[in-house]
């Protein structure tokens, strides 16, 4: 029971730090699943499931407060949601899997932990052919291991000045929303769907979160030192998928 407990206080706190920025948090809860010793074929799922509803409010309460722009969203999504189902149904080994899942996490550390400038307006047009490449790739990476791909489509848009930083959440929380749900689509398609214990109240867990979350980082300001605890939290969980 206290270990449950201490499972439902780290999900509230990764699903009201990442939809702060625009994210469903699927990286941060494969982190602690792996830490717990969940196996990768019960993550992939799970992950996705919790994904889902914490990036649909994330994206509701960016859009609410008129940070949406779908020019750019679409370039990307156009290519991610199909191969998003295609890495849906691949079948990666546990350690293939674990390499890929740590690598990610490293970057959602960096995205945590980098304050990007908050431009008032972008300057780039996003070229249609990178967004059709990347969007294509990271679709493809987060059907594979069961995450939306926001942490790799975010520090994307803002590196290249394609959009403002909120801007980059109202998207990136959109994207999240249509991968997540055709990974696992794809998932189902394989063979079938399988889900952790007591995963209904995890959802419900993050969905809390994810409203408090996307309050604060929609009209709010974030909080800095809970960013610090979970990028330490989400270092030690890749040195476990790393070196197991």
């Amino acid at each position: 029971m206290e270990s449950l407990f201490v499972l439902f206080i780290c999900l509230f706190l990764i699903a009201f730090l990442y939809s702060s920025v625009g994210h469903g948090g699927a990286s941060g809860y494969l982190a602690i699943m792996a830490i717990m010793g969940v196996a990768p074929v019960l993550m992939k799922s799970s992950a996705l499931v919790m994904n889902l509803s914490v990036s649909i409010i994330s994206f509701v309460g960016f859009y609410r407060a008129d940070h949406f722009r779908f020019k750019l969203f679409w370039p990307f999504a156009i290519s991610s949601i199909p191969l998003a189902f295609v890495g849906g149904t691949m079948t990666l080994s546990d350690s293939l899997y674990k390499k890929i899942l740590a690598f990610c996490i490293l970057i959602s550390i960096i995205r945590l932990l980098y304050q990007f400038k908050n431009e008032d307006e972008s300057n780039r047009p996003i070229p249609l052919w990178a967004g059709l490449l990347s969007g294509g790739i990271i679709g493809l990476l987060s059907g594979m291991i069961g995450i939306g791909g926001g942490i790799i489509l975010s520090p994307l848009l803002l590196l290249m000045r394609w959009a403002t930083l909120k801007q980059t959440a109202a998207v990136s929380a959109l994207f999240i929303f249509v991968n997540s749900l055709s990974g696992l689509y794809g998932q189902m398609q394989k063979g079938g769907v399988q889900l952790t214990d007591n995963l209904q109240y995890a959802v419900v867990v993050t969905i809390v979160g994810a409203l408090v979350g996307t309050y604060y980082g929609s009209r709010k300001f974030n909080i800095p030192t809970l960013r610090y605890l979970l990028a330490l939290g989400l270092v030690l969980a890749s040195m476990k998928l790393i070196f197991t």
